[in-house]
């Protein structure tokens, strides 16, 4: 190697170069390919996730088509956004980004469709530009179909990327693939962007040419291969994003499951956000967890069901197709089947809800249970509560939110009304079928009723038509 092409000193600094301006026509679809999700989120969005795990200093997305709906409908902050209005190849990508990123440290270049590469296999590459190599990131594919392949020497080092039809026979052969993923010293990189020429039939600058600039220089290229062919895998069509999809399912479900949770079908369980659970749960089939769900010891979650940021406690069981969001259930608590807990609620201990039960910002006290058709909305209920069927807090004047507050050990029977503002001291009753408008105390029976009248001789309506 020349003095001119000494390898830079390392000095720990990293910049990411994001690719993601691509259109994606065999999406078939009017979003941006980097937007379509995995579990949950846009694949741009797991590529800077991988970024900001290895704690990079600079991170430059470039972006083309539908350049506005992508910077928008990514979650990452402190991303440094660079446009390529005229699509002519990776190499030229790279060298607009490079144009915006301080010439120091190392360079990572991914790819927004490219969205389980792990972090293992980064910082093995990144650690290769830190020493003033090329760390291009490789896999083994059963059949590589028409992919790069990959040719090493005698020391194992590549000594180029033969593109498949330009390959004769024996480098068809190599099971060895190029991904793009490559992690390069800045300053070497951005000398070799200066030189790529659009020797090409598609007049596009090719970023792996830097590879055979790189042999030239006498600048080692170290192979980094991938632990598994999905984790360089790209998405080019819906079918591979679902393959995709099925991939991160089930290493989140083999996750869970080393952590002593029972997963009746791990291939019908969908994981969306942060999930951590305790030992002896049990995931139903069907079941979808998404945001930051936390899932204490024992707790039986049933088919269908679908969690959403928040808290169960030990022990506690969510019954068949019951929607939790944004709620916290305290230990031994029982849900559903068909109820639907929504954000705010708090169930203490022991609490039971039934079927076809909805709460929203409502508190319930230990023991506290209402087993069927009743809504609890804008409450804070006591312990040892009895709340009947079709009971219903009316909250909402049409205007404002009003609270209702129930004591402990209160009874409110079927089909009662409870309009709020109200308070209902310890140990009251309400009677089935009252409308309850004012203040309940202790150990009262309200009962706010018509009283009944029987008409004699009446004739239904249809049978007055006849007539």
């Amino acid at each position: 190697m020349s003095a001119n092409n000494r390898a830079p000193s390392a000095d720990g600094k990293l910049q990411v170069v994001i690719l993601a301006a691509g259109k994606g026509t065999r999406m078939r679809s009017a979003r941006a390919k980097v937007l379509h999700e995995i579990a949950g989120r846009s694949m741009l969005d797991h590529v800077l996730q991988a970024a900001h795990t290895l704690q990079a200093d600079e991170i430059a997305v470039v972006v083309g088509h539908q350049a506005e709906e992508v910077m928008a409908g990514t979650a990452a902050a402190e991303v440094r956004w660079v446009m390529q209005e005229q699509q002519q190849g990776t190499g030229h990508a790279v060298r607009l980004a490079m144009a915006e990123l301080p010439e120091e440290g190392a360079v990572l270049v991914l790819y927004g469709d490219v969205p389980l590469v792990s972090e293992q296999t980064l910082t093995s590459a990144v650690d290769a530009a830190a020493s003033g190599h090329v760390g291009l990131v490789t896999a083994d594919f059963a059949d590589p179909a028409e992919l790069g392949r990959i040719v090493r020497d005698g020391s194992n080092n590549i000594v180029s990327i033969v593109e498949y039809k330009d390959a004769d026979e024996q480098q068809r052969a190599i099971h060895e693939i190029n991904s793009g993923i490559l992690a390069v010293p800045a300053a070497h990189l951005n000398r070799w962007l200066q030189q790529l020429q659009p020797n090409n039939n598609q007049g596009e600058y090719y970023l792996t040419d830097i590879i055979a600039m790189a042999v030239a220089d006498g600048v080692t290229v170290q192979g980094i291969k991938a632990q598994t062919p999905e984790e360089v895998t790209g998405v080019n069509d819906r079918a591979q994003l679902a393959e995709l999809e099925r991939i991160y399912q089930y290493r989140e479900a083999q996750r869970l499951m080393l952590n002593g949770v029972t997963i009746a079908d791990p291939q019908r369980l969908d994981i969306r956000g942060r999930v951590q659970a305790g030992k002896d749960c049990y995931l139903d089939i069907n079941v979808v967890l998404q945001g930051d769900v936390n899932l204490g010891e024992g707790v039986h979650v049933g088919p269908g069901s679908v969690i959403i940021d928040s808290q169960l406690g030990d022990f506690s069981q969510v019954q068949a197709h019951t929607v939790v969001e944004g709620a916290v259930l305290q230990q031994d608590v029982s849900v559903g089947p068909f109820a639907r807990i929504r954000p705010g609620s708090v169930l203490d201990k022991g609490v039971k809800i039934g079927n076809f039960v909805e709460t929203k910002k409502a508190h319930l006290g230990p023991g506290s249970k209402a087993s069927h058709l009743a809504y609890l909305g804008d409450a804070t209920i006591g312990a040892e509560c009895n709340i009947g069927a079709g009971a219903v807090t009316c909250n909402y004047d049409g205007v404002d939110k009003h609270h209702t507050t129930i004591g402990d050990n209160v009874f409110v029977g079927t089909n009662a009304t409870m309009v709020a503002p109200i308070q209902i001291q310890d140990d009251a009753f309400v009677a089935a079928g009252s409308s309850v408008t004012s203040t309940v105390e202790k150990g009262d029976l309200a009962v706010g009723r018509a009283r009944q009248r029987n008409i004699k001789g009446w004739t239904r309506p249809e049978q007055k038509a006849k007539k």
